[in-house]
């Protein structure tokens, strides 16, 4: 879609001479600077570090009395990390892009993963990266709400 900007600015033709019936000119200025195109910005959830956002997970599911032990499993069955690389990221205090994009083997039983998260169908999403996290979120809001971990991890 292309958008013209017009701002029409009264310039003068007949200067100092101060009569309001001289001829006046017709300027076109240029677009305002935020109408530029600009490369989209990055997602907030893209720049949070990936430690700050699991202690929330965790606490998800001890609320409704699940461990944090079964949080670890279902984010080592989705990214493909060892307990102990999870921990190493955690303790880098990597963000959730770089989380995801040093994933070591990500489960190709993740695109079984269907439903709805924050009112998006993720299977729907179609920025991988995205669609990464709502995984992610999907599978914790599954076992929070209970489900067995055998049907959480798609087995």
């Amino acid at each position: 879609m292309t958008v013209q900007y017009q701002k029409e600015c009264v310039v003068k033709t007949h200067f100092g001479s101060g009569r309001s019936d001289a001829p006046r000119a017709r300027i076109l200025a240029p677009p305002p600077p935020a109408a530029y195109p600009r490369p989209m910005a990055k997602h907030r959830i893209y720049t949070m570090i990936f430690a700050s956002v699991y202690p929330l997970y965790v606490a998800k599911a001890e609320k409704k009395d699940r461990t944090k032990a079964e949080v670890d499993k279902i984010i080592r069955w989705l990214t493909g990390y060892t307990q102990r690389k999870l921990d190493a990221q955690l303790k880098k205090q990597v963000d959730v892009e770089t989380f995801f994009a040093e994933a070591p083997k990500p489960n190709p039983a993740r695109e079984l993963i269907k439903g709805v998260v924050c009112g998006v169908r993720v299977e729907e999403i179609e920025e991988p990266l995205m669609r990464e996290v709502r995984y992610l979120d999907k599978l914790i809001d599954e076992l929070a709400r209970g489900k067995a971990m055998d049907e959480i991890l798609r087995a």
